[in-house]
């Protein structure tokens, strides 16, 4: 667990260190409390614990359903207001490429007036990512907490964009087997892969209107900041449209496998049917002249069983010609 304050006019990051289980925050609580004007921190929780959070949601005014929301995680990407405090859950996602498999973790972020508090579940961490592009652009400390909002909502996004690249590499390997001439049996990876899309969909297409609210002017926050939440807002309907057509195409590379199976399927019986055709002539043939009637003229004719093995194999030739003729063979 760490602890930034930020000074909103010069930009410097005062690192108060990291919170200790064993009760030795207290430090760092009193600090936060002794925040003074064109100050706010940012205290970053890792899979903190009911009790945790609780004493440290206690100083901070937290609302209860806010601090039970961050606790137990699994959230849908939402917003929610408690007070003064801007409760917003995201979905973090990291790419497997071995699986391939879409992982999910979560955020919760509470933004007061003078505080912002991340709260991380699963292995991807973006607000690291986001502390780092507040270091290196401390001009946007000048909103105040809404920066951190933004920097971590920007740092989500991109890895949103990421996961969508290598998902689509992923689903144009597997258009391409579709497509190959070897009879593969592709429905089972074409569903897994559908399957981590679906994941995907979920985190995104809820925090689309969540971030489109963020980018209309808000009561106390800056408007200069509203640009840098559009420009969130754009990658993230641009992010969106890509999982839906990502979907989609999922759809149509199932719907063209299940029909070269079914080609597949036809051509076999087609062969089968043409070889079966191409037998019975003999067997007819056969079977006539095995029935051994007494009164067969054939029977004792010189030239009989020549003339019955030709005409088998001119049948059986003519059918083999007809049938490959019509690609049947």
């Amino acid at each position: 667990m760490r602890c930034v304050v930020y000074n909103e006019r010069t930009g410097r990051a005062e690192h108060t260190g990291r919170l200790q289980d064993d009760g030795g925050h207290a430090a760092t609580l009193s600090r936060l409390k002794e925040l003074t004007d064109g100050e706010f921190a940012w205290v970053r929780l890792d899979e903190p614990g009911e009790r945790d959070l609780e004493e440290l949601a206690g100083a901070l005014e937290l609302h209860p359903l806010a601090v039970e929301d961050a606790v137990q995680a699994y959230q849908r990407p939402k917003r929610e207001r408690y007070g003064d405090v801007l409760a917003v859950a995201l979905k973090t996602l990291w790419y497997l490429p071995e699986g391939p498999e879409v992982e999910t973790g979560d955020v919760m972020l509470f933004i007061g007036p003078r505080l912002a508090l991340s709260v991380r579940h699963g292995p991807a961490d973006p607000t690291a990512e986001a502390a780092r592009r507040l270091d290196e652009d401390p001009g946007l400390l000048r909103f105040g907490p809404p920066a951190v909002l933004h920097a971590v909502l920007d740092t989500v996004v991109d890895s949103y964009s990421d996961v969508a690249l290598r998902v689509r590499a992923d689903l144009t390997q597997l258009e391409r087997r579709v497509f190959a001439p070897d009879r593969d049996d592709l429905t089972e990876a074409i569903y897994s892969l559908k399957r981590e899309v679906v994941e995907f969909r979920d985190a995104v297409e809820p925090l689309v209107p969540v971030v489109q609210e963020f980018a209309r002017p808000r009561e106390g926050w800056h408007e200069e900041c509203l640009p840098y939440f559009r420009d969130v807002a754009d990658h993230m309907q641009r992010t969106n449209t890509e999982v839906h057509s990502l979907d989609e195409l999922l759809n149509s590379a199932l719907d063209a496998h299940l029909a070269r199976v079914g080609t597949w399927q036809n051509d076999d019986m087609r062969r089968i049917s043409s070889w079966a055709a191409i037998l019975a002539t003999p067997t007819l043939i056969a079977g006539v002249y095995g029935m051994n009637f007494a009164h067969m003229p054939e029977l004792g004719w010189v030239y009989g069983y020549p003339l019955a093995v030709t005409v088998m194999v001119v049948a059986a030739g003519l059918l083999y010609r007809i049938f490959r003729r019509n690609n049947w063979l």
